[in-house]
């Protein structure tokens, strides 16, 4: 009888270093995303969308020149998981925070991570003022319909008929008003360069995505504007449903409501510098 072969594998403790001999590497994580554990709930957008931004960072090679602001909100503790220089804002105003770090240093990458309660509630003034400037700033925005961090309440963009710890009942238009298309709101801004929506529930999406912020990092290269990348996800823990139910309602409901692709693109004159 054939003797059988042990295919047991020691699985590593994060960040711990791993013996690859007789192995081919094909993936790793990202430098400039550290190795603490992430603190977001099982299925949330956030850890893809960290693991993203920390990819482009590297493929850039601009980690030393990186410079991010974290708002009030789930993504309070982004500077335990991105290994980059970190500043905290408080709640709603990383764009002012960011417009006067750019404007400090004007030769670093600069660049916000905002949720919808955070950039599109509380931070709606300072968002529409800063890209209605064209500060040259990068803005990441993170749209799932809800106040994470805060156990729920309707958020600006919460779905019509949308279920929250303050709309029991559904979110009712006629008395709350509808939610807000943030891309569509802030395009028509003289300030805003580029501005696109994408999701990251799926492969393909993520990939997608990845492409929508490493734009937003190269363009700050040119100074003409705000980019804008607002990325549609789920969040089971408040919408009250497995991750998998989440990924059911993420393409029947929120891209619907939502849908992704380019709001505004820049034009082939203002891109012939990019890569000189």
């Amino acid at each position: 009888m054939a003797e059988e072969k042990d295919l047991t594998v020691e699985i590593p403790v994060c960040g711990e270093e791993v013996n690859l001999d007789g192995y081919e590497l094909v993936y790793e994580r990202p430098h400039s995303l550290t190795g603490t554990r992430l603190h977001y709930c099982p299925g949330c957008g956030h850890s893809t969308a960290h693991k993203l931004i920390a990819e482009v960072i590297d493929e850039l090679g601009i980690q030393d020149k990186t410079i991010g602001v974290a708002p009030v909100g789930c993504s309070v503790f982004a500077y335990d998981y991105l290994n980059i220089d970190m500043q905290e804002a408080a709640h709603g105003r990383a764009t002012a925070v960011a417009t006067g770090i750019k404007r400090f240093l004007p030769d670093k990458y600069v660049f916000t991570y905002q949720g919808d309660g955070d950039l599109a509630a509380i931070g709606t003034a300072e968002t529409i003022h800063c890209i209605n400037r064209g500060e040259k700033i990068l803005i990441v925005f993170i749209n799932n319909g809800v106040y994470g961090m805060t156990s729920g309440q309707m958020a600006p963009t919460t779905l019509k008929g949308m279920k929250t710890t303050t709309s029991p009942y559904g979110r009712d238009v006629s008395h709350v008003g509808y939610p807000i298309k943030v891309s569509e709101l802030i395009a028509p801004l003289p300030g805003a360069f580029y501005v696109t929506r994408v999701a990251v529930h799926t492969p393909a999406y993520a990939r997608r995505a990845k492409k929508a912020i490493m734009n937003g990092f190269k363009y700050q290269k040119l100074g003409l504007g705000t980019s804008f990348v607002e990325v549609i996800s789920n969040c089971p823990s408040n919408w009250k449903m497995t991750p998998l139910q989440t990924m059911d309602f993420m393409d029947n409901e929120m891209l619907k409501y939502y849908p992704l692709g380019d709001v505004k693109v820049p034009s082939k004159e203002a891109l012939e510098n990019l890569d000189k």
